[in-house]
């Protein structure tokens, strides 16, 4: 993957061509990117992108690098509100954009907001939507704070969920990773917390809210989202089996609330 970056090449013109010298300013590249990843650090950033939802985005050290399990929020919303016309929804915490931008893409009567604090992630998100054309309006705030009383049909965040003095913080690919979207307070919830609570004074009647979290945490954030008061609470399993995103909406109930004290992490 690597040589086949810094030549511009595919794999199978690397293996047609296995006897080829380097030229000398590539090998000195190639030579480079090796020791980096020789170091721990993520193909991704490597390559300056990953794949997500079929689609390439630009990543940077900045911005965390997108995840499969992610895209469970993208699916998520596609059942909610995929056959409602300009609805309106807004990804928190946009990072790279892939969500905002996949959501702009496979939902196009949507408008989409996004909603990020970082501003070299906001400049990032940007450039993948103007490259992806995706009709995405990005914007610096923290949190909804710069949202004021606009309201929303659909509300997605990927947020820091990892406690601040976790282990996992030190190791793999998060030793690279920007801390200000991995770690959220003692617990990890931090975040969570402030989104749920916000959350209901940016959402129309019966919009949806839905976050991902830890694999530890889902009982603690159906316990959140009912006593903030939402309706008709849902956890989704991600491909590994883990719960990882949580749910409900706003003014409208549909079936009985969750009984949290019947869930496990």
């Amino acid at each position: 993957m690597l040589l086949s970056h810094v030549l511009d090449r595919s794999h199978a013109w690397l293996a047609a061509h296995a006897d080829e010298a380097l030229a000398a300013p590539s090998a000195a590249q190639f030579v480079n990117l090796v020791g980096r990843r020789a170091e721990g650090e993520p193909i991704a950033y490597l390559l300056g992108s990953r794949e997500f939802y079929g689609r390439s985005f630009s990543v940077t050290h900045e911005v965390l690098i997108p995840r499969p399990e992610t895209e469970l929020l993208v699916d998520l919303g596609i059942a909610k509100i995929g056959t409602r016309r300009a609805a309106n929804v807004l990804d928190l915490g946009v990072g790279s954009g892939c969500l905002a931008i996949t959501l702009a893409l496979e939902i196009p009567s949507a408008r989409v907001t996004a909603a990020e604090l970082s501003p070299a992630a906001v400049a990032l998100a940007r450039r993948n939507a103007e490259q992806l054309e995706a009709g995405v309006r990005v914007i610096e705030s923290d949190w909804f704070s710069a949202l004021a009383e606009q309201r929303f049909d659909l509300i997605v965040a990927n947020p820091p969920y990892i406690a601040d003095q976790d282990p996992h913080l030190g190791a793999g690919d998060l030793r690279f990773e920007p801390g200000l979207a991995l770690s959220s307070g003692p617990d990890g919830l931090a975040a969570i917390r402030t989104i749920i609570r916000e959350a209901p004074g940016h959402l129309s009647s019966g919009g949806w809210l839905f976050i991902e979290h830890g694999y530890d945490q889902a009982a603690a954030v159906a316990a959140l989202l009912q006593a903030a008061d939402f309706r008709d609470i849902e956890q989704h399993r991600d491909l590994a089996g883990t719960l990882r995103v949580s749910g409900g909406r706003t003014g409208v109930r549909v079936s009985p609330a969750l009984d949290v004290r019947g869930l496990r992490p």
